[in-house]
């Protein structure tokens, strides 16, 4: 399926991305699993890779207990579990070396391939961090929005994706964002017309709605299942509970 087109479908298939309520399920409790060590002079929060789905992973690879989000960058829940769970989620399990936490990039609305882009071009061990920053700027980041005239949005609507990328992060303040956190505007400009970057996002997309039938974000995935209903650091810590960690 072409970008374009995803773009476009992803949104209704998301509509309860940020209003979907936690029914709080777990299953019954596993066995307790052991922490794990970091390797010699490491923390296992530092210790960051990216992944073949497009995602990025941190902590202990060999972790008996995997967690996906699909999260966006533009969702206020997903901004709220980056904000105040996952600091939570990094100095228990992750840090215990128990679980290994994956963001990968699931675009609610077209605004957000600019972002994902940006967010995607910086060294390994910048991708949490610009993630954060982009989570915890997100309301200014966002604002302009509110006042964009409908002709600009329609005029948008129909450019190509690249280029309506690029027009969204010069809009809404993205492009001068990433640079005031050392990312050369020449770099970041070629993240924005990498085609081949694009078509990887639509295949990972594509591969997440086939595989998990992602109905909104920020969606959890503990061990290949969905964790149902979880939205926020409570309720993914009962599933981690009931997984041992």
């Amino acid at each position: 399926m072409k970008l374009g087109l995803m773009l476009a479908v992803l949104p209704a298939l998301a509509l309860a991305g940020c209003n979907k309520s936690a029914d709080g399920t777990v299953s019954a409790p596993s066995a307790s699993v052991a922490a794990v060590p970091a390797p010699a002079g490491k923390a296992w929060v530092d210790v960051v890779s990216r992944t073949p789905d497009g995602g990025f992973r941190m902590g202990n690879p060999d972790a008996p207990i995997k967690v996906i989000e699909y999260g966006s960058r533009t969702c206020p829940t997903c901004a709220n579990f980056d904000r105040n769970g996952l600091p939570l989620f990094k100095a228990g399990p992750i840090a215990a070396g128990k679980v290994s936490y994956e963001f990968r990039d699931f675009p609610l609305h077209a605004y957000d391939l600019g972002p994902l882009l940006l967010g995607h071009c910086v060294d390994d061990a910048a991708l949490f961090p610009m993630l954060d920053q982009m989570m915890l700027e997100q309301q200014r980041l966002l604002a302009p929005l509110a006042n964009l005239p409908e002709e600009v949005v329609a005029r948008v609507q129909a450019m190509e994706p690249l280029q309506a990328a690029t027009f969204w992060v010069e809009t809404l303040g993205y492009l001068e964002f990433v640079k005031q956190r050392g990312l050369p505007e020449a770099k970041a400009r070629a993240c924005l017309a990498d085609k081949s970057a694009v078509e990887r996002v639509a295949i990972n997309l594509q591969a997440a709605d086939t595989q998990y039938k992602i109905s909104g974000t920020p969606t959890f995935i503990v061990n290949g299942k969905v964790a149902e209903g979880v939205l926020d650091w409570p309720g993914l810590e009962k599933v981690l509970k009931a997984a041992g960690a």
